[in-house]
C-alpha cells in the first residue's frame, strides 16, 4: 500500500495548495521568516504553480519552476528530472479525480519551503489505499535554487498512515 500511496503523494505536493483549480486556499497562512521575504515569497509562489499542475493536470507551467536536475526523494528511491514529475502529475490527476487539498500553513526559510497540507477524497481501493473516504495530513518540504525546486521530501502523519494499513494478521500461537 505504501509503495503506491507515498510516491503518489510525494510528487503530488512539492507545493502549497488550492481548494479548487482556480482559487488559492484562503484557510492557510504563509510565513516567510528568515528568508529575506522576497525570495521566500517567490519560492512559495513557485510551489503554488506545482500544486496548480496537480489540480488541473496541466504541466505546462512546471518548466518555469522546476530545475532540470530536480530530485524527489521517495520511499522507492530518488525520482529524477522534470519528466518524472510531469508523469506523476498526470498519474495523480487521473487516479485521484476528487482529491482536494487544504494548505494549513507554509513557511519559507532560506532555500526551503515547508508546507503542511491535508489531502482528502475517496479511494476506489485500487491504488493501495482502502476503499472509501480518506484524509491525510502531510508536511511537504521543497528546496529551491534560483527560484526553482531542486529537491522534494514528503512526511505523512503516522496516525493517518496507520489508518490506511491493513489490520495485523492474527497471532498464531
Amino acid at each position: 500500500m505504501k509503495k503506491i500511496l507515498i510516491p503518489a503523494f510525494a510528487l503530488f505536493s512539492i507545493c502549497t495548495s488550492c481548494n479548487d483549480s482556480s482559487t488559492p486556499a484562503t484557510t492557510g497562512t504563509t510565513d516567510t521568516t528568515a528568508s529575506g521575504n522576497t525570495e521566500g515569497q517567490k519560492n512559495i509562489a513557485a510551489s503554488d504553480v506545482v500544486m496548480n499542475a496537480f489540480q488541473t493536470g496541466d504541466v505546462s507551467g512546471l518548466d518555469s519552476v522546476i530545475a532540470d536536475d530536480f530530485i524527489d526523494h521517495t520511499d522507492r528511491g530518488d525520482k529524477k528530472g522534470k519528466d518524472s514529475l510531469k508523469a506523476m502529475v498526470k498519474f495523480v490527476h487521473e487516479n485521484f479525480k476528487d482529491m482536494k487539498t487544504d494548505k494549513v500553513r507554509d513557511v519559507a526559510d532560506g532555500d526551503y519551503v515547508y508546507t503542511w497540507v491535508t489531502y482528502s477524497g475517496t479511494s476506489d481501493g485500487s491504488m493501495g489505499m482502502p476503499k472509501g473516504p480518506y484524509k491525510i495530513s502531510m508536511i511537504e518540504l521543497a528546496k529551491f535554487r534560483d527560484g526553482k525546486a531542486v529537491e522534494h521530501w514528503s512526511f505523512m502523519d503516522s496516525q493517518d498512515m496507520a489508518k490506511m494499513m491493513p489490520p495485523p494478521a492474527p497471532n498464531k500461537k
